[in-house]
């Protein structure tokens, strides 16, 4: 396409700079062994026969064992160097949409003209402003397989591919540019790729507070200055006092379900952490503050308020009051830091908020309007949201921790033996306690390293409050929740440690200083949420509770272990009725919910595009904040560079607006009770299928083993935590990450659609109008087509010519699994092609298609490389062969996870 030749133009200049550099770093020898490899590659996926796959085999085998790191090396970068170009041109179209002056699809323009249709004034839009948002929380899962010394160098090749778009530019100008690029290109190809030692939680912490520093402090204030405009000019309003709409949060210091390696006081120093941050990100605005703001009291005056709130006579106010707050700011350091200020500091933001507005009235009132515009309110968004805790750190514990905890707290008081209590026992228990202001921890008793590390991190949010102020911790959650006496296990450890308590007045709501947030995973655990939470909601003690919380829940759905339970169409369809039959609860008890969705990147653990999947929420799930996990790799890619991550956030608050005043079709009204039943029988179905082959047939852990790489991910060093919950080889208690992961590397893609052909073609066998029903959903239902646009997306990626060459690892295992899951793939697709009524997959996503056509010719080198080296390291007995060989498999991982976009 004639819009695509500057991004071809920029592929074929970054390819032939790293063939150069190539050539200079390991001579010809490895570019030769690269041309012959991916030649014959193109010819294998051209026209696969047993000749071209065998010729690429052995062109693969050919490659001298010293030559083999490098070539596979060649392949990965290139794969980083295409993702850059891929990267520049979304932006470069972006540009060109805002020059040419047309409304982007799924921007702020674009909600508002869609609000004004649906015939919203001005007050309903500030009051949904004041209903909805949508918050991002940045997580650790260790899906982002390249190191942030290489992600450095893409952020500059991606700095000068921009500059070569300047028509400015001379032709002297723009080989030097080419020659920049040349010389990030070596030193890309320099830097080791695979990390030597497993990541620490605080590195963790330090990668996304990079990404908070570098990128969202100064695009996140600007894009709700966009939203406000897109109002006015919608709505003509005249002045919008926009609310934190977007607001980002973390899990990195906080997460420590299944991480020994995050403690309390691991979590103290990422408090510290982000405080600091936030202070220098204010110190250094207000040195620019200090050169910019230079208007004269001689020349037009200054308000008196603001005159005498300095130390000294000024003819520039503004300049001594920015000085001013700079020494307050250095004072607010020392006291956080436990030392004692040399005056006065800021206790709070509100006091920095007060010092800033005092500036900003009397600019406006001396005819700085627009110096308030330009320099104060950007200043003062990033005030209302960062703080002085930069990112809401959440807190994640296994519901396990805290019944060890609170047994050994009875225990001690001398109360009931809490581990042979049923559930209704415990409820009773939990409650008595939580209602008599009588504590049950004893200051003296030592207890048990589990007891105390668990009260220990109470004990931190308690002291975080103090010091930070209470939204640097607001949500505690409850991983495996399975009974209302998980949450209030939590409450009462909350209360030993302060952080919950009674008033004197017995008719008054309690003190409760932190939310606790239910984490419903399994197919199961779905099943039973809308019972556990009306159990919770008529419980006298919880219900007081949520009125200190304004009679808000949060709850996280989780769509890792829900699809690692159940597979991709029953873990989807749980997960949206879930929500229905919560939201009729709350309803029925007066309670507003918010949900929190924990995806993950890949599309097996609920990937895709981030407004896609807002959008094919119910719409009753959007009309309250919708919090959001962003995991890995999708961090980079999303909050990589300013300009992209100005769009993700425009469009994914866009899509919680449109949605959250959508009105169902009338097609989706008039059917949805049919469209219902029948998901209801094909997720069974589905789940049927699922678990068959994952947790029934006798050879799948074996396959699982064999035919994917999932030993060698668990040696790659990309995470804190470990890849397993336990020591045992069970699916059940492998974590989602590593399975989807593993599936992925191997082409597979198992979990993203494996289930969904063998239930559809049932239901379309056992009803005869059901295609057309399916085709109706398809066209007027959110919901469905998100499902089964990422179906497609997740059956375009997978590819069952090269995961065969994984299932010839696993020897007779994958004689008998393969053939089936090959078929249930053949299902899957023939029955996504009926229903979308498309000729081939994405047809409606001409770029994903022709991107991953263009892709997989350089993505099956490395695949067979990494084929031949799992088939080597497992054949192998010498230690020395073995490193170098998991070394070349580590790279291998690397280089298909950037050629696929996706890891976990």
């Amino acid at each position: 396409m004639a819009n695509d030749a500057p991004l071809h133009r920029d592929i074929r200049v970054l390819g032939d700079l790293l063939g150069e550099v190539l050539v200079e770093q390991c001579g010809a020898e490895v570019f030769s062994q690269v041309e012959r490899i991916r030649l014959a590659a193109k010819t294998f996926r051209a026209d696969p026969s047993p000749a071209t796959r065998q010729a690429l085999t052995d062109a693969v085998a050919a490659v001298p064992a010293e030559l083999r790191n490098d070539t596979i090396h060649a392949f990965s970068v290139y794969f980083q160097l295409v993702n850059l170009a891929e990267q520049n041109h979304r932006l470069r179209r972006h540009r060109d949409y805002d020059r040419s002056q047309q409304v982007l699809r799924g921007s702020f323009r674009d909600a508002m003209a869609t609000l004004a249709n649906r015939g919203m004034k001005e007050d309903d839009v500030n009051r949904l402003l004041e209903e909805v948002g949508i918050e991002l929380v940045l997580t650790a899962h260790p899906t982002e397989a390249l190191r942030r010394s290489v992600l450095d160098k893409h952020t500059k090749i991606a700095a000068l591919l921009e500059e070569m778009d300047d028509p400015r530019k001379t032709p002297r100008e723009l080989t030097a540019i080419h020659e920049q690029i040349r010389t990030e290109i070596v030193a890309l190809w320099q830097t080791r790729s695979v990390r030597k030692q497993r990541i620490t939680v605080l590195d963790e912490v330090r990668n996304g507070l990079y990404f908070l520093d570098q990128i969202l402090f100064d695009v996140l204030p600007h894009v709700h200055q966009k939203l406000e405009a897109a109002v006015r000019d919608q709505f003509g309003a005249q002045s919008i006092d926009l609310p934190s709409v977007i607001r980002f949060g973390s899990w990195m210091g906080g997460d420590r379900d299944g991480n020994p390696n995050v403690t309390a006081q691991i979590t103290e120093q990422t408090l510290l952490l982000h405080c600091d941050l936030a202070l220098n990100k204010y110190a250094s605005r207000l040195r620019e503050l200090g050169r910019d703001l230079s208007s004269s009291v001689e020349r037009v005056g200054a308000d008196d308020e603001l005159l005498r709130s300095l130390d000294t006579v000024s003819d520039e106010p503004y300049r001594a009051k920015v000085n001013q707050m700079i020494e307050r700011l250095q004072n607010t350091r020392r006291r956080i830091h436990g030392e004692l200020p040399q005056g006065d500091f800021y206790a709070t933001p509100a006091d920095m908020m007060a010092d800033v507005e005092l500036m900003a009235r009397s600019l406006a009132n001396h005819r700085g309007e627009r110096l308030v515009d330009a320099y104060l309110r950007p200043f003062m968004l990033q005030l209302q949201l960062f703080g002085f805790h930069m990112v809401t750190l959440d807190i994640r514990q296994h519901s396990g921790i805290h019944e060890q905890a609170v047994a050994e707290l009875f225990q001690t008081a001398g109360l009931p033996d809490y581990m042979v209590c049923d559930e209704t026992e415990r409820v009773r228990l939990l409650s008595e306690c939580l209602a008599s202001p009588r504590p049950i921890r004893n200051p003296y008793h030592t207890y048990s390293d589990v007891t105390t590390e668990a009260l220990a991190v109470f004990d931190c949010v308690r002291r975080g409050h103090e010091i930070y102020g209470r939204d640097c911790v607001r949500d505690y959650l409850i991983s495996m929740t399975q009974g209302a006496s998980d949450l209030l296990e939590v409450l009462l450890l909350a209360k030993e440690s302060g952080l919950f308590g009674w008033p004197e007045g017995p008719s008054e709501p309690p003190r409760s200083d932190i939310n606790v947030v239910p984490l419903f995973e399994t197919i199961e655990d779905l099943e039973a949420a809308p019972a556990i939470m009306k159990s919770l909601f008529a419980n006298d003690v919880y219900r007081r509770h949520l009125a200190a919380h304004g009679h808000r829940q949060e709850i996280m759905l989780g769509y890792s272990d829900s699809n690692k339970d159940g597979g991709y169409l029953t873990a989807n369809w749980s997960l949206y009725t879930a929500q229905r039959r919560l939201l009729a609860i709350a309803k029925e008890q007066d309670v507003k919910i918010k949900f929190f969705h924990g995806r993950g990147g890949a599309l097996g653990r609920g990937g895709g595009p981030v407004e896609q999947s807002i959008l094919a929420q119910p719409t009753e799930a959007l009309r309250g904040h919708v919090k959001i996990t962003e995991q890995g790799e999708v961090i980079s890619q999303r909050y990589g560079h300013p300009g992209i991550a100005e769009r993700s956030l425009e469009s994914a608050t866009a899509a919680v607006l449109i949605g959250a005043t959508r009105q169902n079709s009338p097609e989706w009204q008039a059917a949805h009770e049919r469209w219902f039943a029948l998901l209801d029988r094909a997720s069974e179905q589905s789940f049927r299928a699922y678990r068959k082959l994952v947790f029934e047939h006798p050879d799948f852990l074996q396959y699982f083993h064999q035919a994917t790489p999932i030993d060698e991910i668990g040696k790659m060093n990309i995470g804190s935590r470990p890849a397993k919950r336990t020591n045992s080889a069970q699916i059940q208690d492998l974590r989602a990450i590593p399975w989807v992961f593993s599936w992925t590397q191997s082409r597979h893609l198992l979990p993203a659609w494996y289930g969904f052909g063998t239930a559809m073609q049932h239901v379309l066998q056992e009803d005869a109008e059901s295609l057309h029903a399916f085709r109706a959903m398809y066209r007027h239902w959110p919901f469905f087509r998100t499902l089964i646009d990422n179906l497609q997306m997740a059956l375009a990626k997978a590819d069952m010519l090269v995961a065969r060459e994984y299932a010839l690892l696993a020897g007779e295992a994958g004689e008998r699994i393969f053939p089936e899951i090959e078929a249930e793939y053949d299902r899957s697709r023939t029955v996504v092609l009926l229903i979308t009524e498309y000729d081939h997959l994405l047809d409606n996503r001409s770029v994903i298609q022709e991107s991953i056509t263009l892709r997989n010719p350089y993505v099956d080198p490395l695949s067979f490389f990494q084929v031949r080296l799992l088939q080597q390291l497992r054949e192998t007995t010498d230690e020395a062969e073995r490193d170098a060989l998991l070394a070349d498999a580590l790279q291998t991982i690397n280089g298909i996870a950037a050629g696929l976009r996706n890891t976990g």
